[in-house]
Order: structure tokens, then sequence, then C-alpha cells
């Protein structure tokens, strides 16, 4: 999803020219005229999100002014610009210590809006990045940390929070790399117990022979090596919480003691005497289906039911595609300040790209294309040459302008419609060339009516081609969901490619 961007402006013909100018950098828009409307739209609970704020200063009513008052009581951080017809030192001096990020003057030409758009975009990321690694290094993570607006992932984070309001167990399930610690951490975060402890362990990574050890604790001498005594996770857990990751991987003997520590409320060190309460908030994790371990006897099925009370499964990156161009953004952001490098974005081209791959290990992929891509890069932006691991090739008849994007340079020029629709999957598989406007065919050549999916295919095709690439346009005038568009692409181009290998 891209960013939204809200312009705020009682004059109705300045409000039109600045939402076109930022629908054409490829950006999200909504429009008020008043700045009462502006602080409402912001400080709704069920509102948009609302990534930068274009704002008038002069309004009748509540000012440009007021609003920036009214952001800074609210303790909402979104950046600010603020335009006006009057580009005196005073008002500059007022509005940036009113908390405004940047400055521009009426009227602003789309190419000074866009850079200014992009740095207050660029530096909200870092920011946001960066207190959320404070967040997770403190062990104060919250779900406002977790970067989502998919709407795949609604019912999940919804879930979650009510998960927090309890002690519950819950069994967090995903593949690899989708972020169930993450998860964890923020249900711990959110909870009564958040000034407790949070105790991760990696019930994969522990050898058979210490499992019991390392979560139940031992005494000394209890064992060869055992020189002291060790409390154990559960112990160093109590009153806080204790997350299990990969807990289907824990040995049968280990699930037996686990079970009784469960239901007992209890642990019993390896060569203690008498057992310890302990008051432990357990939330499990696994990348594999626990009730298919249960069937294959891998894994006991009383302590299935004991972990499994609140079962929360978080999607895969492929199904919250919409997710991607902001965990770029917060990816690119972070490691731009750990590298010491000035990377001004990621061009539209990349991002279309990188937003339509698969992605089989999930965020934590992302994340490292991005990382390498930092690091190896030679100019100001990221191209798609700058994630060759990927397997993303620079196409030979893409425009520049089919994918405006924050950070790419806007040339405004006309694009052939058969030339912009190759490159919506952001793989080599073509699509079919774009129809002409005005002359769909509804009939095959054999004289019958054409498949629904045909005919629908075209329309899709006809409309990235119009409207320039810009997927948020198309979703809009097909008055389908973004999710639902790139669906449909995956599912064209997977039919092309079947076709393509059956001719050959």
């Amino acid at each position: 999803m891209t960013a939204t961007i809200l312009i705020a402006d009682d004059d109705a013909v300045q409000r039109r020219l600045v939402e076109n100018m930022v629908r054409r950098c490829g950006y999200e828009t909504m429009v008020v005229e008043s700045g009462d409307a502006a602080v409402a739209v912001m400080t709704a609970s069920d509102g948009p999100v609302i990534d930068a704020l274009v704002l008038d200063l002069v309004m009748p009513g509540l000012d440009g002014m007021g609003v920036l008052a009214g952001i800074r009581e609210a303790g909402l951080a979104i950046p600010v610009i603020v335009q006006t017809a009057h580009g005196g030192i005073d008002n500059v001096v007022s509005a940036m210590r009113a908390g405004a990020h940047d400055f521009v003057v009426k009227p602003v030409g789309i190419e000074r809006l866009q850079v200014s758009l992009r740095n207050a975009l660029n530096a909200s990321a870092l920011k946001n990045e960066l207190q959320r690694v404070r967040h997770s290094r403190e062990g104060r993570l919250t779900f406002a940390d977790i970067i989502t607006r998919s709407e795949t992932m609604a019912d999940v984070m919804k879930v979650a929070k009510k998960a927090a309001g309890s002690s519950i167990p819950v069994l967090i399930e995903g593949e690899s790399g989708v972020g169930k610690e993450l998860f964890a951490r923020a249900i711990h975060g959110t909870s009564d117990r958040s000034a407790k402890q949070f105790i991760a362990v990696n019930c994969g990574a522990i050898p058979d022979n210490l499992v019991e050890s390392i979560l139940f604790g031992h005494e000394k001498g209890s064992f060869t090596g055992a020189t002291e005594r060790h409390t154990g996770k559960f112990v160093e857990a109590s009153g806080g919480t204790l997350f299990l990751d990969e807990v289907s991987e824990l040995p049968l003997a280990a699930q037996v003691k686990l079970l009784r520590a469960l239901q007992e409320g209890a642990v019993e060190a390896v060569g203690g005497r008498k057992p310890v309460k302990v008051d432990v908030r357990i939330i499990s994790a696994t990348n594999r289906r626990l009730l298919d371990r249960v069937k294959a006897g891998q894994f006991r099925e009383d302590l299935f039911y004991r972990l499994h009370v609140l079962p929360l499964t978080i999607p895969p990156l492929r199904m919250r595609r919409d997710d991607i161009p902001n965990l770029l953004r917060h990816f690119l952001a972070r490691f731009c300040a750990e590298e010491h490098r000035t990377i001004n974005g990621i061009s539209g081209e990349a991002m279309a790209g990188l937003s339509q791959l698969n992605w089989p290990g999930n965020i934590r992929q992302l994340e490292n294309a991005v990382y390498r891509a930092v690091v190896m890069s030679e100019g100001t932006h990221l191209g798609l040459s700058d994630f060759p691991s990927t397997g993303l090739q620079p196409a030979t008849d893409i425009h520049p302008n089919t994918y405006a994007e924050a950070g790419e340079p806007l040339i405004m020029e006309p694009v052939s419609p058969r030339t912009a629709s190759n490159v919506v999957n952001g793989n080599d598989i073509p699509l079919a060339p774009t129809p002409d406007p005005g002359s769909l065919p509804l009939f095959t050549q054999d004289g019958e009516v054409r498949p629904l999916e045909e005919l629908e295919a075209d329309i899709i095709r006809f409309a990235i081609s119009h409207y320039r690439g810009q997927m948020s346009e198309v979703a809009r005038r097909l008055k389908i969901g973004r999710s639902t568009l790139y669906r449909k692409l995956d599912d064209i181009a997977a039919k092309n490619g079947i076709v393509a290998k059956e001719e050959q």
C-alpha cells in the first residue's frame, strides 16, 4: 500500500491542484477543506492511517498553526508540510517551531512537492524504525511497532490485541520469517505483565539432553558438568511471559514435563527435591502445523490442547503484499542509518517488482535483500539492478513513469498503452498485448462469446496502461481492492505462463 497524504486547504482550486500532483507522485490522497476536519481525520480511532499532511497555513476557523498545535497535543508523529501564499521568514520560523517538517510557497511545483514529501516520509520511516528497534531492545514492543496495513492482517491484529488483555495461552503459527516473535513481544508489551520479564527460548536449538535443565533448572551436582545451580527459564519468567519458539521440536520426554508444569503451575528442577511455584504466561510458536505433528505421533495431544487455547496464524508476506512498500521504506531508513549511507528511496519500478515476488523467506528475506542492496548500491536510489538475488530483471520496454513512486524522478511524458502493460507482475511472465480503447472483442474466432475471465483480463490490462501503472488508481477505478487486483494479476500471469509452456 502506498503512503496516504492528507491535504487540508480551504481553496477548492488549490486542493485539486495539490491532490493531482500528489497522486502523480504515486501516493494515495485524502482531501479536507478545514483545519477542524484535518484534526478529526488524524485523531479518529477507526480512521485511515495518514502518513503525511500538506497543510495550508491560512484557513478560516482553525488555521494551520492551530492544526499543528492540535497534532502536538494529540501526540501524533505525522510529518507536516505547510504551504502558504505568504513566504515571509516569520511564517517559516513559526511553522517550524510549531513542528512542521517543511515549508513550501504557493503555487508549489510538482518537483518541489515531490522532494518535500519524499524527505518527510523518509524521516518519518527512520524515526519509527529507530523507535521500534529501541522498544525491542528494551522489551517494550507494542502493536504500534508492527508494520502492517494489510486487510489480511486486520483480523490477526484484532485477535492478538484481545489476547493481550488476559493471560490466556497463545499458539502462534506461521511460516519462518513472518514475525511470530514480534507478535509475541507485542502481546507481552501490551499486557499487564509488560513490566516483568519476557523470556524467549528456541526449543529447536536446545540439545535433547539439556532441554529439562534449561527450561526447569537444575541443582548443583545433579549431573556431570552441573557445577552451579541454575533456576531455569520458567523461574526466570515468573510474573512475566515465557515464549517457546519452535515448540514442535521439543522431544517427547520434555513434553511430558512441560505438560505437568502447565497443569500444576509449578516446576521441579533436575535433581530438585520439591516443586517451585511459578506464575508464567505461555506463548508458543511453530512454523509447522502442530496438529499434523500430533497426528504423526511426534507431539502429545494433551499438550497440544494446553497450548492451542487461542491459536493465531500469521499469513505469509505473499498474502499481504500491501505491506511490502511500507516494510521497504522502514528497512531502507534503518540500514541507511546503520551503514551511514545516503539513499533517497527505491525506484517505482523496483518497488512494483519487489511487491510482486512471493518471498518464501517472508519478512526476514525482504529485510536481508534491502540490507544487501544498501551495502552494495553505488547510487542515490535503489533500482532493479540492486536486487539481483531476488531474480528481478530490468525490463527494456518499461517507461520510467509506469510506476511513479516516492524517490523516483517524475517525467511527465506520454506512455504508449502497449509498452506499459507487461510490467505489472514484476517477473518475466509476459502478459498479452493491451487492447485498444473501443475495440474489446466479445466473440471468439468461432463466433462464441468469450469467457468472462478473458474479458476481465483485457479490461485490467487496459486500465493499467491507461492509468500509467498507478495501481491504487486502477483498483479505485475498477472498484476492487488492491489485494484483489494483485491476485487477479497473478492469475493472469500464471495463465499466460501455462499457455506459453504448452505452445513450446
